[in-house]
């Protein structure tokens, strides 16, 4: 994970918490590395100042810490300490090492069927405990998963939605991914564990191919093919394809549910290793190497987090950059259609909806 310095304006200690270098901004403020007297070491998220004025946002803060105090589970990073009622309220966490699954990928290309396999069975029977807890994620993206030497770790919860929790909807506030929100998430509809599953798949197709299965373009753009059109898995191993295409389902009753999820990618990861030291067929690899030495991951896939409707680029949920919603969308695919007057149906944030969330569902694949 990239650190920097500290600024002027940071914090040096917050509760009993040193700071030493800055881990990330987003939306709602700045996560720093710091660590105790006993020298354990702690990722800490400060509320903003502006923002720690507004009721309303230390209740979406309140609410991040309230799912992390939920959740039981080694996928997750383990809440150590918080403080809502400081004047800038934060909380800690247990800083997880390794870099992100997006830098992972932007510096060694697609992975292995047998890794993304591996990874994604992690990742699957970690959102069981999640939403076992009540808590859906609803912006699971390769940022959000940390590769830690003991297995990936799911990261951000600055979203998530909790059975019986309130809608809440600020100028500003993050409300998800283009190319890993789910369609029900485009059309403001009710949000349930199937909808990280529908990121999740996003998610593995991206480590697989070391692109966005849904292409590049404009916030309105990739939000309108999520909704309409089919994912481009070209490059995602035969072993992996169908599954992950079950994932894509734009019907969340269609896709599987994180537990099946779970024993399939375990049983795919199992069979791969198995196989050569590289089991992809001779065309894939093909593929991928010509991807490889042609473009850089990086240059071909830029994280982007819509905020209110505008859409930023950055760490930890991006600050918004003053894209204007209104206008026209851009930048197609490799020379696809602007979506029509009528995108979404919806506004281009994701809004909370429905009833507590699930725990099963979904048809296994």
């Amino acid at each position: 994970m990239a650190m920097m310095r500290l600024r002027r304006e940071d914090p040096r200690i917050v509760g009993s918490f040193r700071l030493h270098r800055r881990l990330g901004a987003g939306g709602m403020g700045v996560v720093y590395l710091g660590s105790d007297r006993r020298g354990q070491r702690v990722a800490l998220k400060v509320i903003r100042p502006d923002l720690a004025e507004d009721q309303e946002f230390r209740s979406r803060f309140a609410r991040e810490v309230s799912a992390a105090r939920r959740i039981r589970g080694g996928c997750t990073a383990r809440l150590v300490a918080a403080d809502l009622e400081a004047e800038r309220p934060w909380f800690a966490t247990q800083y997880v090492p390794g870099p992100s699954l997006h830098d992972r990928v932007a510096e060694e290309g697609p992975l292995r069927a047998a890794d993304v396999a591996a990874i994604g069975a992690a990742l699957s029977e970690g959102l069981v405990a999640v939403h076992e807890a009540g808590v859906v994620h609803r912006d699971l993206k390769p940022s959000n998963i940390l590769l830690s030497p003991k297995g990936p770790r799911i990261i951000d919860f600055g979203i998530a939605w909790a059975t019986g929790a309130s809608t809440l909807t600020h100028v500003g506030t993050a409300v998800g991914s283009p190319g890993f929100l789910a369609p029900e998430q485009v059309r403001g509809a009710a949000v349930t564990p199937a909808t990280d599953v529908f990121s999740l798949g996003a998610t593995l197709a991206y480590a697989a191919m070391a692109d966005s299965p849904f292409g590049h373009g404009s916030s309105e753009v990739m939000l309108y093919r999520v909704v309409h059109e089919e994912a481009q898995l070209h490059g995602v191993p035969d072993a992996l394809a169908p599954l992950v295409r079950a994932c894509l389902a734009k019907d969340p009753e269609e896709r599987p549910s994180t537990l099946q999820l779970s024993m399939r990618l375990k049983e795919i990861a199992a069979r791969e290793a198995q196989g050569l030291p590289d089991a992809r067929p001779p065309a894939q690899r093909e593929r991928v190497e010509q991807a490889r030495q042609t473009v850089r991951p990086t240059e071909r896939y830029t994280e982007r987090t819509t905020h209110g409707g505008a859409v930023g680029t950055g760490g930890v949920g991006g600050p918004a950059q003053g894209k204007n919603p209104s206008s026209r969308p851009t930048g197609p695919r490799t020379g696809g259609t602007r979506p029509p007057a009528s995108r979404t149906g919806g506004s281009t944030g994701a809004r909370t909806g429905g009833a507590g969330a699930r725990t099963g569902g979904g048809r296994p694949p």
